[in-house]
Parts: C-alpha cells; structure tokens; sequence
C-alpha cells in the first residue's frame, strides 16, 4: 500500500482516514478543514497540511471539545504543530487521570460488592463525585467564549503555577478575616483584596473580556452545581464584596 502522502480527492482521502466524506464536507462548511485546493473540474483536493490538521481535530473531539472550541483553538495563536501536539497530550493526560479515578472508584465498589453482595453507598458516592468534578469543569466552561476557552488552556500552565499558591495562603487568610470580623475598610482588608485582584488578574490576563465572562459566573452562583467546590465561603465571599466597594475595586 502505498502512505506516502500527496494531494488527493476527497473520497481518497476519507478512505485512507476513515472519515467520511460528509463530515470532510461538514469540516468545510465550519471553515474547521478546508482543502488545499480544487482541480480543474472543480473536486476537492487534500495534502499532508489537511492531514495534519484532521490530527488535531480528532484529538480535541476526543477529549470533549466542541468542534466551535475547535476552530477557535485551532486558529490561535498557539496553532502549530509542536505546540499543538504539546496542549493535546495535556489534554489527554488529564483525561486519563480523570478516568484512572474513575475506574478506581469503579473497582472498589465492586470488590465491596463482591465480599458482601450488597452495594456499598459511600462507594458509588464516589464514582458520582468523581463524574461530577468532570463535569464541573466543562459547566464552568459555558460562561467563557471559545476563544477565550483557547486562550485559558494555552495559558494553563501559567495560571496554574503562578496561581495555586498564591490562592493556597490567601483563602485561608480571608476566611480568618471574615471569621475575626476584620473592618472591610481596614488597611488589612485593603492589603486583602489587593492580593485578591492580583490573583483574579492572573487569571484574566488583564483582558476586560475575561473579567467580564468571571463575573458572570460569579453573578450567577445561584445555578452552581450543588456539587461545585466554591472557593470561598458566603461569609468570605461576603466580605470579599464589602472590602472592594470600600475600596472602589470592582467585585469578582
């Protein structure tokens, strides 16, 4: 058989994919894949660059992204291959440790099936917290645009290793203020919120985009998921709100 890769027609192509010539048009019609070209009768032709970014597609379907989450990763500013081989094997790693939970989660309640024959509840808890935390993840997703969904998962790295920490000491420090009933308009809360901001700004990259689609998650925490991990608690969240409007700081 021969593997090498030239320019082919579509039907070609889709055999030697595996992907039908209906989602190759469908590909197109998204502006997701289009052809290198088109010969003189007017059939569709595809090349090693198509192959290429068919890859990458089927990658990013396979880990949950939406095909408008796709094309918008696909079309920024970290769309070369290295890079983009780089961000897909994030992906699947973390997929792989979600579903490593899972399958845990799974084989201890079978063996506790097993011993007594009967279903163990705090075990199929599990399996249902470990789903939700999944699902958690891709909820928050909704109040961010794709683009900017692209830009979160190229900065990931940054924000994580710039930002774990910095939460690690200050969550606890804002609880205690709020437990210890700390003035909002104290020059310890100023100091407080000031850390917070920085935080925050962290995340958003200083885009007012960004900024806005958080508050709008934050805004909306009436439909969180009961499951949800919230960061701070409503009494520090509470004084979080009172602090900023005492220093006319905008509140996230």
């Amino acid at each position: 058989m021969d593997h090498s890769i030239g320019s082919m027609q579509i039907q070609e192509f889709a055999r030697r994919t595996g992907v039908t010539v209906r989602t190759l048009h469908h590909y197109d019609r998204l502006g997701l894949l289009s052809p290198s070209g088109r010969t003189a009768s007017g059939y569709r032709l595809y090349g090693k660059r198509e192959l290429i970014r068919l890859q990458q597609i089927a990658t990013l379907k396979f880990i949950g992204c939406s095909l408008n989450e796709i094309k918008a990763i696909l079309s920024g500013p970290s769309s070369d291959l290295g890079e983009t081989l780089r961000l897909q094997r994030e992906a699947l790693e973390r997929k792989r440790r979600t579903l490593d939970r899972a399958l845990r989660a799974v084989d201890r309640a079978q063996k506790l099936f097993a011993q007594s024959g009967e279903a163990d509840w705090n075990a199929l808890q599990h399996i249902i917290e470990v789903i939700q935390m999944e699902q958690d993840k891709s909820w928050m997703l909704q109040y961010f645009t794709p683009e900017q969904q692209a830009v979160l998962r190229a900065r990931k790295s940054e924000i994580r290793i710039e930002g774990e920490d910095g939460w690690a000491k200050l969550i606890p420090e804002i609880e205690a203020a709020a437990k210890n009933n700390v003035d909002p308009a104290s020059e310890e809360a100023r100091l407080l919120i000031e850390r917070h901001e920085q935080l925050v700004s962290l995340f958003t990259g200083g885009d007012p985009g960004m900024r806005a689609a958080l508050e709008r998650l934050y805004a909306d925490k009436a439909n969180w998921p009961k499951s949800f991990k919230r960061p701070f608690s409503e009494a520090a969240q509470g004084f979080i709100e009172r602090a900023k409007q005492a220093h006319s700081m905008s509140c996230v």
